[in-house]
């Protein structure tokens, strides 16, 4: 991969296009040689595919792969590359196989593993989808000790600090931030804290202030919010205790960066509301139903918050949608 990112930038490669007789040499030479420096070889006499792309901002690249199975040998002969950086696998949804420096190691869905670099490894992708991301090593040792000696641990799925750092990862590539110059440089550092956190040996977390884990924790919060907004009775209390922290801390997380809990609930569920109200069969529908629908126990209150929201009652959006037709 290019170690010398000035800028946001991004690759993709895909063998879909590409007759048969030339998937694979193109694949090993465009993509494998010219931009991860390893060697390829596919694991089976079947069609093959691959699809893959390749972010790079100063101090972070990631890297998403799809497709059949394949072995990626970075040898010495690789190294000429100067890349010292430190990798972090993901396996999804499939399995992977690693060796790095005499130790083997096998993953399961969801779980990760840190390697080097700067020195020769193997890794066999059976099936699925894989991600990686790679942080430059001076980023890790100023914040882990002994960094080298924490590579090839299993990074378990379950653990805190990997959870926390797996949904802010989503949250990134969702958003886009990365995108953006003015939020580049804080998330990129967010991640370097979060990837030592996942791959040290660290405690729980707790409440911590520490900005990366406030980052992590409210994107945590948020995921869980807009997965669950349409639960009745979904409150502050509930979320908190999924989340392992007090309530407080989760209100003083949401009061950091803009609406509260209920602020942010209602709105979901309104903007949820809105939709079913406007959709082709929304006439065959009760109001009362699409409310408790979207997760309000109090029609009357609903109306009110409704009407408040969009400046007309809920039977009045849909009389409108109807006469638009």
């Amino acid at each position: 991969m290019p170690t010398d990112a000035a800028d946001f930038a991004s690759y993709r490669f895909s063998t879909r296009d590409l007759p048969e007789r030339i998937r694979i040499p193109l694949w090993r030479e465009h993509f494998g040689r010219c931009i991860v420096h390893a060697d390829i070889e596919p694991l089976s006499d079947s069609l093959f595919q691959a699809d893959a792309s390749l972010r790079a901002v100063p101090g972070l690249r990631m890297l998403q792969l799809n497709g059949t199975s394949m072995h990626f040998k970075r040898m010495r002969a690789n190294l000429a590359d100067g890349d010292d950086s430190i990798g972090v696998i993901f396996c999804s949804p499939g399995r992977s196989q690693l060796s790095q420096r005499g130790q083997e190691a096998d993953l399961r869905a969801g779980d990760a593993i840190a390697i080097l670099h700067s020195e020769p490894a193997s890794v066999t992708y059976i099936d699925g989808s894989q991600f990686g991301l790679a942080v430059p090593r001076e980023a890790l040792v100023q914040r882990v000790a002994d960094v080298e000696g924490l590579v090839m641990r299993p990074i378990w799925h379950r653990t805190e600090a990997f959870r926390l750092f797996s949904l802010y990862l989503k949250s990134v590539l969702r958003t886009k931030v990365l995108s953006e110059p003015k939020l580049r440089d804080t998330v990129v550092a967010h991640i370097h804290d979060l990837v030592a956190l996942a791959i040290g040996e660290c405690p729980a977390l707790g409440e911590s202030s520490a900005s990366a884990v406030v980052a992590a924790r409210h994107g945590a919060v948020l995921d869980y919010i807009a997965t669950h907004f349409q639960k009745p009775g979904l409150s502050v209390q509930a979320v908190a205790r999924y989340q392992g922290i007090s309530s407080r801390y989760l209100q003083r997380l949401m009061a950091s960066s803009g609406p509260s809990f209920t602020e942010r609930l209602n709105e979901l569920r309104l903007q949820r509301a809105f939709k079913l109200l406007t959709e082709s069969d929304a006439g065959r529908r009760r109001i009362s139903d699409i409310a408790l629908e979207v997760g309000f126990s109090d029609v009357s209150y609903f109306n009110r918050l409704f009407r408040t929201r969009f400046g007309d009652s809920p039977r009045a959006v849909r009389l409108a949608r109807r006469g638009s037709r």
